[in-house]
């Protein structure tokens, strides 16, 4: 088809961005003369900058309703074909029609995040697979892409690279480094910083390197509730923007997190990773590609995607010495 202009929509969060680039990465093999364009919040640019598979990268800024309808004449000026929401939010479905595509791919009512979204798309897609990067991946299978590959097209910036060594050899970090993430959004799918704070005194003293505690908005006493816990040697406690936390996770020697962005990011670079999950199943939101060892005790009716503001019986469940074993485990290590 000439001329064909696609738009992502897809404004947030670090998972649901991970999750989303292999459905971009095969639109782009499916239509390589294409435009592809991708609207996101400015906070998570970094995470698409650079992506080879796009044309342009539109940013959306939250902080008015004139930012939303500049942003919305911004796309309407590309004159799309066709625009496809993996967001599956009132929003994103409202951008996807302003930018006055034709053609208009999103989820069923039923998987959609909000189903009032649904009603805005002219083409709703049922999604097959378990995983969400294969749910994901049906909302451009109509348009001729296929799954035959997983492709995480993420790039470093060297300043922020350059940043966070920085930043690491003032903690007096200048060898390798584990990662701890206690953050997750909801408080029932994260694990307690206590058990952190000892998974870090046992781990350090196993493998003589020392964790930097990753914390997102919010969460910095989560951070300091960890360190607090953990004892000497203390985890280092950085704050870092997304492009550095991109550096972070890809240079780890393993993360270990619940269910949460930084997880899916160090899962899509390749790090070792050791996941965390009670409410959600890891078949659907668990590490991809496959690779990283999950730690889960969680009932059938304990699988709730209940946001929760205390922590669930599914994860108190898991102990310390379940999540070290799944780190040697993953590593190779059975010392």
């Amino acid at each position: 088809m000439p001329d064909e202009r696609f738009l992502i929509v897809k404004l947030g969060s670090l998972g649901d961005l991970v999750f989303t680039l292999p459905a971009v990465a095969a639109l782009r093999q499916a239509h390589p003369a294409a435009r592809i364009d991708w609207v996101v919040e400015r906070h998570w640019y970094p995470l698409i900058e650079g992506n080879p598979d796009l044309t342009n990268v539109v940013i959306l800024d939250r902080a008015s309703t004139g930012s939303f309808l500049f942003t919305a004449w911004r796309l309407r000026t590309a004159r799309y074909t066709c625009a496809i929401d993996f967001q599956g939010l009132y929003k994103s479905a409202v951008l996807a029609r302003f930018a006055g595509a034709p053609v208009r791919f999103g989820f069923t009512a039923r998987f959609a995040r909000e189903p009032a979204s649904a009603l805005l798309y002219t083409r709703r897609v049922t999604p097959r697979g378990a995983h969400m990067v294969e749910q994901n991946m049906s909302l451009v299978a109509p348009l001729g892409a296929g799954n035959s590959h997983y492709r995480f097209p993420l790039r470093v910036r060297p300043q922020a690279e350059a940043r966070l060594r920085a930043n690491l050899a003032a903690e007096g970090l200048l060898g390798d480094f584990f990662v701890l993430s206690p953050g997750g959004g909801w408080r029932s799918k994260c694990w307690p910083p206590d058990r952190y704070g000892e998974l870090h005194r046992r781990l350090a003293r196993r493998t003589g390197l020392r964790g930097v505690i990753s914390f997102g908005p919010g969460e910095r006493e989560l951070a300091e509730a960890v360190r607090l816990a953990a004892g000497a040697p203390a985890p280092a406690i950085l704050d870092m923007d997304v492009a550095q936390l991109m550096a972070l996770v890809r240079g780890a020697r393993f993360l270990v997190s619940g269910d949460s962005g930084p997880l899916h990011l160090a899962a899509a670079f390749g790090t070792p990773v050791v996941g965390l999950y009670g409410p959600t199943p890891p078949e659907r939101n668990g590490p991809f590609p496959a690779g990283g060892v999950v730690v889960r005790n969680a009932r059938p009716e304990e699988t709730t995607f209940r946001r929760g503001r205390r922590y669930s019986p599914a994860m108190l469940s898991i102990t310390v010495d379940q999540v070290l074993a799944a780190v040697e485990r993953r590593l190779g290590n059975t010392a």
